[in-house]
């Protein structure tokens, strides 16, 4: 009888199931259109997408509600950058969440192992595997990994319009009375991760601002990071884009500058509020609090922030645009000086 073999120190314990080379997953970023934020209670119905597990709300270090995640099955080609064809078979891992009762998120997400079987499995074999979507035969990861950013074609697995049903589905909730209190617009974050080689640190490739309000990620990081910490960071950067690009639109187009000449003291019927300060009041009461990097992104993945601290600077920029709103808001304060001028002798 041979002697039982045993895996070399440090080597991954052989499970009999392919390796990890690549996660995928979109997320979907917009204002709750409610004229007021949901509290928690209100929150944890609304995010109440299954009946056998319950909302995860969290008030610290602000007030959070996640979503127990739902599946969706799929069997269709892959996108792919070089044309392959690749089938794959199983589970899209779907969540939603809702940051201080005001911004709502919906993300979905799964990972591909290296290969799969030549022939589709019975769907209970795909089911103990939640989130795991299986080629049939090999994938060629970097051609599928540049498809999936791209967005594929007709009939290709497109992840985004799993989280896009979702985030649909809860806009029609009876608890939203279709009044939100600024203009904004959705964005879309798209994002990859392939597997570093061994012993590198978790790595933010690029990140690109893209045209129809999409952004998209490209992410190395090491082989045993789970999908939902990927899928949770990521869901960080889409929350803090979408801050910095909606307080970019407000202050976009809005006239600038002191009140005009003779306008003081106001006289409007609506309260007598100048132009500029109306249109700035809503992102006060309802966006410059939710400014929180890093505040539910694990421990291993929060450096990957530097790389957005370091350029394009999400934080100098946010902080700049604060700055402007309130110094706008302290000039509208601010009675016009009245100067008298005496008539020519």
């Amino acid at each position: 009888m041979p002697a039982a073999t045993r895996p070399a120190p440090g080597a991954a314990p052989d499970t009999g199931v392919p390796r990890t080379v690549l996660a995928c997953g979109e997320v979907r970023t917009c204002l709750l259109p409610a004229g007021q934020a949901l509290d928690s209670r209100a929150a944890a119905q609304l995010l109440r997408l299954r009946a056998d597990e319950r909302v995860l709300v969290s008030e610290r270090p602000n007030l959070y509600g996640r979503s127990p995640d739902t599946l969706t099955g799929v069997d269709c080609p892959l996108p792919s950058a070089n044309g392959a064809r690749v089938r794959a078979v199983g589970t899209v891992a779907a969540r939603a969440s809702l940051t201080e009762g005001r911004v709502l998120q919906t993300s979905a997400y799964f990972t591909l192992p290296a290969s799969g079987p030549d022939h589709r499995r019975p769907w209970g074999d795909y089911l103990v595997r939640p989130g795991v979507v299986e080629p049939l035969g090999k994938l060629p990861c970097d051609a599928v990994a540049a498809g999936l950013l791209d967005g594929g074609g007709h009939g290709d697995l497109d992840v985004g319009l799993i989280a896009g049903g979702l985030l649909t589905r809860l806009l029609r909730h009876p608890l939203l009375d279709q009044r939100p209190p600024l203009r904004s617009r959705q964005t879309r974050l798209r994002w990859v991760a392939l597997t570093a080689p061994p012993g590198e640190a978790p790595a933010l490739e690029r990140f690109t601002l893209a045209e129809d309000e999409l952004r998209t990620v490209r992410l190395r990081v090491p082989e045993d990071i789970p999908a939902a910490d990927l899928a949770g960071l990521c869901d960080d950067l889409a929350l803090h884009d979408w801050l910095l690009t909606t307080l970019v639109r407000v202050l976009d187009g809005i006239r600038l500058g002191p009140a005009a000449p003779g306008s003081w003291p106001p006289s409007a019927p609506d309260g007598g509020l100048p132009p500029v300060v109306r249109a700035l009041r809503p992102a006060v009461d309802h966006l410059l609090h939710l400014w929180m990097p890093r505040a539910r992104v694990s421990g291993e993945l929060a450096p990957l922030w530097e790389a957005l601290e370091e350029r394009p600077g999400f934080t100098r920029q946010w902080l700049a645009l604060v700055q402007r709103v309130r110094d706008q808001l302290t000039l509208h304060a601010i009675p016009p000086v009245r100067r008298e001028v005496e008539p020519a002798s």
